[in-house]
């Protein structure tokens, strides 16, 4: 046997590596760079492999104050902020609640917060439309915050939890010990301690919110339009660069949330979230 034969199957191994690693940059990759050109595409024509004519002239089209783009977008940053908060004034209590092994029926209460992800989001968010008429909560904000939070609740309430059962009973017991009320070992104590995960939680709970779409459809339109729904509106109506240019600003606040979570949330900590 010559020393080819022992190379062959190690070339061909890296050869399918390379295939995959190529298919796989493709598969992710690939839309975005479609994306990419449709934001700077003025005229593109089949058979056309490439644009025909290249430009910006859709940008000034987007952030014309009639396009209500830029409107779509604080709409959006708002109601997801607005969501953060109602989940974490939710999911902190609930979360420490659930964290104590000892709590009656703790499961059953895990369990309760997973059920809207057990049925279709689509009749979900219908009948929360029918209920939220009676309400008077459709084409409102916070109703579509209320919807939003829905969603958000379960991420958030169980990484709360996880994050609030990381924490040692002995760090809690010792301020106690020093004097410490129930409320002061809390504050003082557990939610410094527990913040890196009720950070995640937040930062999860933002990205459902902001990209969120038939619960605003739902219950917010006409009167609430966000960036999704002006999106599917210019890609239905085949203004795929609006389309285009819409989902390039929607990337933006994931993107820095991630960088944010690269900077301050490393892999130790969130890993420590979920033991």
């Amino acid at each position: 046997m010559t020393l080819t034969h022992f190379r062959f199957p190690t070339f061909l191994g890296t050869l399918l590596r390379g295939l995959l690693i190529g298919l796989l940059a493709v598969a992710i990759f690939g839309p975005l760079l479609n994306m990419l050109i449709w934001t700077v595409t003025e005229a593109w024509y089949y058979p056309a492999k490439l644009p025909v004519r290249w430009g910006f002239a859709f940008w000034d089209k987007v952030f014309r104050p009639e396009a209500g783009a830029m409107r779509a977008l604080s709409t959006s940053l708002v109601i997801a902020l607005l969501t953060v908060v109602l989940s974490l004034a939710v999911a902190i209590p609930a979360g420490y609640a659930l964290s104590k092994r000892h709590l009656p029926l703790r499961s059953l209460f895990l369990l309760f917060f997973l059920l809207p992800q057990a049925f279709p989001t689509v009749a979900v968010h219908l009948n929360i439309a029918r209920m939220f008429y009676g309400l008077g909560l459709t084409g409102t904000i916070w109703g579509v915050m209320l919807v939003h939070a829905i969603q958000g609740l379960v991420l958030a309430i169980w990484i709360a939890s996880a994050a609030f059962a990381a924490i040692g009973q002995e760090q809690v017991e010792a301020a106690r010990n020093l004097g410490a009320s129930p409320l002061r070992a809390f504050l003082t104590v557990s939610l410094p301690l527990a913040a890196p995960g009720l950070m995640a939680s937040a930062i999860f709970v933002f990205l459902i919110s902001l990209d969120e779409f038939s619960g605003t459809f739902f219950v917010g339109v006409p009167n609430i339009q966000t960036l999704p729904l002006t999106m599917l509106n210019a890609a239905m109506e085949g203004n795929y660069q609006i389309a285009s240019i819409t989902a390039l600003l929607l990337l933006i606040p994931p993107t820095l949330f991630m960088l944010f979570v690269e900077r301050f949330l490393k892999a130790d900590v969130l890993a420590s979230v979920g033991k």
